[in-house]
């Protein structure tokens, strides 16, 4: 077991319809045909993730300019990040006490919009920056074609970028970070299990549960942030078994209250 040391940005708040992220949250019924909605907050964040290898970076968050024209305006309209322009990345990293100069990788997890809007930060630099097979064509295919994905967004991605490619269902480029393949919110989700010499391990689940009624109770996300149901029910299935198996602290998506208790445990 390897010494990692962890470290949380905050990169904003989105705001959206909560209908969006736990399915039937508020449905009209025949004893209440006009359900109120629920126009929640959700948390953008990122990790610093300190090991023996290397000082990774997890995610890169929400392009600045989101709201100012550069995401397109339907996507904006259902997932606003109302404070992007407060969040440019190398500015997060400095208050936290990195530069970009100190990272040496970045994991995707996936590459929506909100996950993916740095990555021009590391465009025609050597840094490695880590994607699932399943998830780069994936998003290409999205982006460049009417089919697939509406949330991808080819202009974040689409650089001269050193990728390293993950493979099947377990990785371990660093010490102390398994990358574990979690397919069904995109084809290529990566979640991770942190191990820590003087802490709790930790799993990282991100957006195979938005929120903690997905992970928890089980209740998926709405059909247009799922890219196979069935796949993201047999990854919550080991993501559950993983955090029993090693007593784990999970990390969720986008879950406000649990971003402000992650900041503390972790």
């Amino acid at each position: 077991m390897s010494d990692v040391q962890l470290t949380v940005l905050d990169r904003g708040r989105v705001r959206a319809d909560t209908n969006f992220v736990v399915d039937g949250h508020a449905v009209a019924t025949a004893s209440n045909p006009d359900p109120t909605h629920d126009y929640a907050e959700f948390a953008v964040w990122n990790l610093v993730v300190e090991t023996p290898d290397a000082t990774v970076l997890w995610d890169t968050g929400s392009h600045p300019e989101a709201g100012d024209g550069y995401w397109p305006t339907p996507l904006y309209e259902a997932f606003a990040h109302v404070d992007a322009a407060d969040h440019p990345l190398p500015a997060d990293l400095a208050a936290a006490g990195y530069g970009l100069d100190d990272i040496d990788a970045v994991v995707m997890s996936h590459l929506h919009l909100d996950h993916a809007g740095g990555l021009e930060h590391f465009a025609g630099t050597d840094v490695p920056v880590y994607v699932h097979a399943e998830e780069l064509p994936f998003a290409y295919f999205s982006a460049k074609t009417t089919e697939g994905s509406i949330a991808y967004f080819a202009p974040d991605f689409d650089h001269d970028l050193n990728w390293q490619v993950v493979y099947g269902e377990r990785a371990t480029p660093f010490a102390g970070v398994e990358l574990v393949h979690l397919p069904g919110h995109t084809p290529g989700l990566l979640g991770a299990l942190i191990r820590r010499e003087d802490a709790r391990s930790v799993l990282v689940v991100g957006d195979e549960a938005y929120v903690e009624a997905n992970y928890v109770e089980g209740r998926p996300m709405a059909t247009g942030l799922l890219w196979s149901n069935r796949a993201w029910h047999d990854s919550l299935v080991r993501a559950r078994e993983l955090e029993r198996r090693h007593d784990a602290y999970v990390v969720l998506g986008h879950d406000l209250e649990r971003f402000e208790e992650m900041r503390s445990v972790l």
